[in-house]
């Protein structure tokens, strides 16, 4: 895809008159995005990296504010929002550290926070332990409103940046055996990379203990889609033939009975020894945090991807920032 380029490296001016076809939409599932939006977020996010490399920081978005709204604790997505958002010349309304701090604790609603919220502000991040809630924010909004996590439902930006990870790291998507492990039920990053990934010719393996297996509805649309994918418990069977092994922790803030989540949550340990069955060019990926799932001595082996995924994730939301801001 030929893009107009977005920056003048020689005389750092950004570009005008760029289209993308996503100025002013929300961000909600990715189900919103077919592979030419996709390759065009890639592309704008190459050119966030160069331009982040070259000078650190440009005045695309200056005077534009960004209200980050988060109802669950978070670390990367927020903090990547408001680094993306201030490498991009603009500002931050953050609201991170817990809405107990905000009228939220006085029993506001959701649709009156977002109503108030874009009283201030130009774009609208949203995370929120129910499922549907970023959807229910964009019909109150009069601004592009992007899901930062929904529950256990879909994180269509964490999708990006790893599908972004994946080609950046092996040059490829098609023709990739890609298992998923570890918390498939609640993993949200699982459920919105795997509708991502029904887009081109891949292989799926999901591995996960019987109480954490992929949705049904997911899996009905792996199905539906024709994708050759299997289910098994046991990682050994995946390891030698995976190109990309994308590990989840298991989430223990989703459990009603902690008896059920101590039965599982060592279910899947990576280690130096198993990394050893592995092939020589693959990559392990997270989404980050992680709670014993992946050792600490796995993070020199360089198939270890998840903290290049974590920079990416910034790269990728000053893309969508831009673009929904019609400046990209």
């Amino acid at each position: 895809m030929q893009l107009k380029p977005l920056f003048n490296f020689d005389e750092m001016q950004p570009a005008l008159d760029v289209g993308n076809g996503l100025t002013g939409m929300d961000i909600l599932s990715v189900a919103q995005f077919d592979q030419e939006k996709i390759e065009y977020i890639f592309g704008r996010a190459r050119e966030m990296r160069e331009m982040v490399g070259r000078v650190h920081g440009a005045d695309l978005l200056r005077g534009q504010v960004l209200s980050c709204l988060f109802y669950e604790p978070s670390t990367r997505t927020s903090s990547s929002f408001i680094a993306a958002m201030e490498r991009l010349g603009g500002s931050v309304i953050p609201i991170t550290q817990g809405v107990q701090f905000s009228s939220v604790s006085k029993g506001e609603t959701l649709a009156d926070t977002i109503r108030t919220l874009e009283q201030y502000s130009d774009v609208i991040v949203l995370r929120h332990p129910e499922i549907g809630a970023a959807k229910l924010a964009a019909d109150y909004a009069d601004i592009p409103v992007i899901n930062a996590g929904d529950g256990p439902g879909e994180h269509p930006t964490q999708a990006l940046l790893d599908l972004f990870t994946i080609q950046d790291e092996l040059g490829q998507i098609d023709g990739l055996k890609v298992a998923m492990v570890g918390d498939l039920r609640y993993g949200r990053t699982v459920h919105s990379l795997t509708k991502l990934l029904l887009g081109y010719n891949v292989s799926l393996r999901f591995v996960s203990p019987e109480i954490l297996r992929l949705p049904l509805t997911v899996m009905n649309q792996v199905i539906d889609a024709g994708v050759d994918a299997r289910e098994t418990h046991d990682v050994a069977d995946v390891i030698q033939n995976a190109d990309v092994l994308y590990v989840t922790r298991v989430q223990k803030e989703r459990f009603s009975d902690l008896a059920q989540y101590e039965e599982v949550r060592n279910f899947y340990e990576i280690t130096a020894d198993l990394m050893e069955k592995a092939k020589k060019k693959m990559i392990v990926m997270h989404p980050l945090p992680r709670v014993g799932e992946i050792h600490y001595n796995v993070d020199k082996d360089p198939r270890a991807a998840y903290f290049r995924q974590v920079k990416n994730g910034m790269y990728i939301r000053m893309a969508l920032l831009a673009a929904v801001l019609g400046k990209a």
